[in-house]
């Protein structure tokens, strides 16, 4: 992998413009260390539509529908936008649904667990070494030959889909039907202006679109090939954020730099399950080939095949809450440690039997 240095500048400046972003969305009424999180948004999304009942995460995150938008106006303007699909979706579907299970054990994607680090939430570090573990378990897969099958082209309308899905969710969240359903307290009722978040996440999307921004790619591509281009852009909105969180704690008298493993915004200090967590999400992530955030881009792109991951991703939020899988700031569940398992074992007997031979 021969990368030219600009590639490498766009992804650092991308980066620190994703993290000062992170930052300034919980300056602006986000809950703290959740700038972004791509699996906490899903979540709250799924309470807004009623596909679960927790009352204090239920609102449709305009940030979700800015980094498809953001998405899809990149690929447009650039005509990337390449409708493909057919790619064993009940299989990534499956994947999704883990992935999110593992990051709602942990209380957040691999975009919020950089931002959790830099506001000093030290079981994030925790949880990015498990992350990490996840990731090469997924890693010896792949070179084992582990492949889904061959995606092929799909209309342009299927493959706008999800687009016109995320439309149809920022007219509701407009509208304020008496059926959307929006927290009056807890982390739902916590949310930086309407217009703020949808623009914030419609710049992101266009970066990550522009850089292939991934958060599980940069350690995997590290791993397999040396590359540091897509981690530099992972340490520079670690950075950015971090520097971000010491200007507002300065200036504005509210602390947002925590440095420890208690008292963290909505989060827990069970490091076992902290690891485990993101153990289930970065193995899922790396055999569905991206981060939740990188689905999501490609979603825009007209992937199908991220769109079905992304459903799984909401579907697994719905069932968390609906079955007690989800943790809290009081910790795990023991429902929510005994799907972690299964989910760990389900994804290693997909890895397993999605293994091609060279005559394959």
């Amino acid at each position: 992998m021969n990368l030219s240095k600009n590639e490498k500048a766009m992804t650092i400046i991308a980066g620190v413009i994703m993290g000062v972003i992170g930052a300034s969305l919980v300056l602006f009424g986000n809950p703290k260390n959740m700038g972004f999180c791509i699996a906490c948004f899903l979540r709250d999304t799924a309470g807004g539509v009623g596909l679960h009942r927790a009352e204090v995460v239920q609102y449709i995150r305009p940030e979700i529908i800015g980094l498809i938008f953001g998405s899809l106006f990149a690929a447009l303007a650039t005509k990337e936008f390449s409708p493909r699909g057919g790619s064993a979706p009940m299989t990534r579907f499956v994947l999704g649904f883990f992935a999110m299970i593992g990051a709602l054990m942990f209380l957040g994607c691999p975009f919020r667990m950089i931002l959790r680090i830099a506001g000093g939430d030290l079981n994030a570090i925790v949880a990015f070494v498990g992350f990490v573990c996840g990731i090469a378990t997924g890693v010896l897969f792949l070179n084992r030959g582990y492949s889904l099958s061959r995606t092929r082209k799909v209309s342009k309308s299927e493959g706008s889909i999800l687009p016109v899905i995320a439309l149809v969710f920022l007219v509701l969240i407009v509208a304020a039907p008496a059926f959307i359903f929006f927290s009056e307290k807890g982390p739902g009722s916590m949310h930086a202006p309407l217009a703020i978040s949808l623009i914030a996440g419609i710049i992101v999307g266009a970066l990550a679109q522009r850089t292939r921004f991934c958060m599980v790619g940069g350690i995997r591509d590290m791993i397999l090939f040396r590359e540091n281009r897509l981690l530099l852009g992972f340490v520079a909105v670690l950075v950015s954020a971090l520097a971000m969180n010491l200007i507002f704690s300065a200036t504005t008298g509210t602390s947002y730099f925590n440095l420890g493993f208690e008292n963290q915004p909505i989060a827990h200090s069970d490091g076992l399950w902290n690891f485990l967590g993101l153990y289930l999400t970065g193995f899922a992530c790396v055999l569905l080939g991206g981060c939740p955030l990188r689905q999501l881009i490609l979603s825009g792109e007209g992937n199908t095949d991220s769109a079905v991951t992304i459903l799984g991703l909401f579907v697994g939020a719905a069932f968390a809450h609906n079955f007690g899988l989800a943790a809290s700031g009081d910790g795990p569940t023991v429902n929510g440690m005994i799907a972690v398992v299964i989910g760990i074992v389900v994804v290693a007997v997909i890895a397993f039997t999605n293994l091609k031979t060279a005559k394959e």
